[in-house]
């Protein structure tokens, strides 16, 4: 592995940051503007974090790596309030729950196991 770009989850994690932006983007302003910065930022915490852990030492990387896995907890938790008050879809919501789950199990194995 030569860069953090090479990393799966980081992969998976910037891959699925513009749909949640552009998801985010159909509410309406004052929606966007409350619940949707929270999730936009914590969606893109956790490829930003991956990304300026990398060069770091390996437990300043692992730290770095909580960190986005508490940032993908933390979408989650929004994603469930969204689909709560009815501003994501049934479809969207499960799929979402579901990709960022594998995000999170990705990030805590590979925190696990960084040396």
């Amino acid at each position: 592995m030569r860069s953090y770009q090479d990393l799966d989850v980081y992969q998976r994690a910037s891959t699925l940051f513009p749909r949640v932006y552009k998801m985010v983007r159909t509410w309406t302003i004052a929606d966007q503007r409350e619940l949707g910065s929270q999730i936009i930022r914590a969606a893109n915490s956790i490829h930003a974090n991956i990304a300026e852990g990398w060069g770091k030492t390996a437990p300043d990387f692992r730290r770095y790596l909580g960190n986005s896995l508490g940032s993908c907890d933390e979408l989650r938790s929004h994603f469930n309030d969204a689909f709560n008050v009815g501003l994501m879809t049934e479809v969207d919501h499960k799929e979402l729950i579901g990709e960022y789950g594998i995000v999170g199990k990705q990030l805590n194995k590979l925190k696990q196991n960084w040396r």
